[in-house]
């Protein structure tokens, strides 16, 4: 059985500012199209509210999707956090994911496994009187599929860009800083975001091979981060990091290694290229992997083309997908 596991971040779909949203589906069609996915898991879906409708639904989703086999897929999305057993999406960066295979689970995880952290910021002006928690910007979404008679277990994730979290006080406009120190103390905070959600994964990983030594499991979206730096290396707990040969088959194995060095990236930044969407496998679901792309080869620089480029149409993320060869009954 061959079964194709692609990541996407599409990138503000939807948005209501930005490039006609029908200029983006001839942009992003295609490349949906190409991706050839049995399941897809997608970033920075945004919801619209149809007129004296109560809640969002994902409009411009469905319209990018219309015409393309993966209308036909069944769908999990993310929700607004708080609100379990709602089916209303978040206004922003909503979490889908769309699968050919059948869904035997569902569940988002914000803050089930790890507790918000609390911190006073330094800079705050006026001082705050006491520690504030730290949260998730997004939830982690979870999705269990059937793998002809085997549980493959999707994690779908978004974790915090590398952008200072806002500091009272400390901004004199959305993009200018009063200070260094408040800029610092804000990168500090956007970096325990990033860190944390990653633990939470993490530890929802360990409970899964808890149930299972051999479950198939992937760790799949855009971490905004790369594989040497901090949420990554927290996701997959090498032996080098860990220390234990023991806790070697608990390890997640980043599949864009199979990539030739100069392919090894999904953003470029500023011109350098780096590698910040992933798909992270078990051992066991290791060894059905033959193949990973990245389909790069329209990929513009992020920063370059924020300045230089009208009405992008284009997500400055590369999707990657990833092939899997199961034996019959396996």
């Amino acid at each position: 059985m061959r079964v194709r596991l692609a990541t996407f971040n599409l990138e503000n779909l939807g948005a209501e500012e930005g490039p006609p949203l029908e200029l983006r589906i001839r942009t992003l069609r295609p490349q949906l199209l190409r991706l050839d996915a049995d399941i897809l898991c997608l970033q920075e879906v945004h919801a619209q509210k149809p007129k004296g409708a109560k809640e969002r639904r994902l409009l411009a989703l469905d319209r990018l999707l219309r015409g393309t086999p993966y209308a036909g897929y069944a769908r999990v999305t993310s929700h607004l956090p708080g609100s379990e057993g709602a089916v209303a999406p978040a206004d922003v960066h909503n979490l889908v994911v769309l699968s050919r295979l059948p869904v035997l689970a569902r569940e988002q995880l914000h803050h089930r496994l790890v507790e918000p952290p609390l911190y006073r910021p330094h800079t705050a002006e006026p001082p705050l009187a006491a520690p504030q928690p730290i949260t998730f910007d997004r939830p982690l979404l979870h999705v269990t599929l059937d793998l002809e008679g085997r549980a493959l277990h999707l994690l779908n994730l978004h974790l915090r860009a590398p952008l200072a979290a806002p500091v009272p006080g400390q901004k004199r406009s959305p993009s200018v800083w009063r200070s260094c120190a408040g800029w610092a103390e804000g990168f500090f905070i956007a970096a325990v975001k990033r860190a944390a959600q990653a633990l939470e994964a993490r530890l929802l990983v360990d409970r899964l091979f808890d149930a299972d030594a051999e479950a198939l499991v992937a760790v799949v979206g855009d971490l905004n981060a790369d594989s040497f730096e901090v949420p990554v290396r927290i996701l997959l707990a090498e032996p080098g990091d860990t220390g234990s040969g023991a806790l070697a088959p608990r390890a997640l194995v980043p599949l864009e290694r199979a990539l030739p060095g100069d392919r090894r990236f999904s953003v470029i930044h500023h011109g350098r290229r780096v590698m910040l969407d992933h798909i992270l496998a078990s051992r066991p679901l290791l060894a059905a992997f033959r193949r990973i792309e990245v389909h790069s080869e329209t990929l513009g620089d992020e920063v370059e083309a924020a300045l230089a480029v009208h009405d992008g149409s284009e997500s400055y993320h590369a999707p990657l997908v990833a092939e899997f060869a199961l034996p019959p009954g396996s």
